[in-house]
């Protein structure tokens, strides 16, 4: 299992100027649809169907993740489509689609995620250590660490996208 040490910001709009100015350098964009098949308090396990928006290749994750906040365990491992396809119908969930935007800002790669069926954007940082990732002085463009606050979190969101669903 591989240790994800990650810090998460509500990204209050999308730093357009720092693109423009080349302070943000936007290095690929994928549309992300994905649905969780189990979640506890400490657990999830979660399948995703990833578009890379640029070349249109599509891949297919299952994760694992232990834990929550800063540092979570993480197995993640690719699956066919036919894989996929099957734990989506089995399951019948509505997906969290959103889109990721991968960039580097000042020599860091971050990721800002943009949900569909909410107004919630969200950046992420991850480290190469717990000791790097309680040092890291964001920019105040970065906006509200919401590392610690579960109700950001994506799985919390899908789950009341399923509560809130029309049957």
């Amino acid at each position: 299992m591989s240790l994800e040490i990650e810090r998460k910001f509500l990204l209050p709009e999308f730093p357009s100027a720092l693109v423009q100015e080349a302070k943000l350098k936007v290095l690929s964009e994928q549309r992300i649809e994905q649905t969780y098949l189990a979640i506890d308090e400490n657990q999830e396990l979660r399948v995703r169907r990833i578009v890379d928006l640029a070349s249109g290749e599509v891949t297919y994750t299952h994760t694992f993740k232990l834990g929550n906040g800063l540092l979570r365990e993480e197995i993640e491992y690719s699956i066919s489509e036919s894989i996929y396809g099957q734990v989506i119908k089995a399951f019948g969930f509505v997906p969290l689609t959103k889109n990721r935007i991968t960039a580097e800002w000042n020599g860091r790669v971050i990721e800002i995620d943009t949900y569909d069926q909410i107004a919630l954007s969200v950046l992420e940082v991850e480290f190469d250590s717990e000791e790097a990732a309680n040092t890291f002085q964001a920019p105040d463009w970065f906006g509200k660490d919401i590392s610690s606050e579960r109700q950001y979190s994506n799985k919390k969101v899908w789950r009341e996208l399923q509560e809130n669903r029309v049957l």
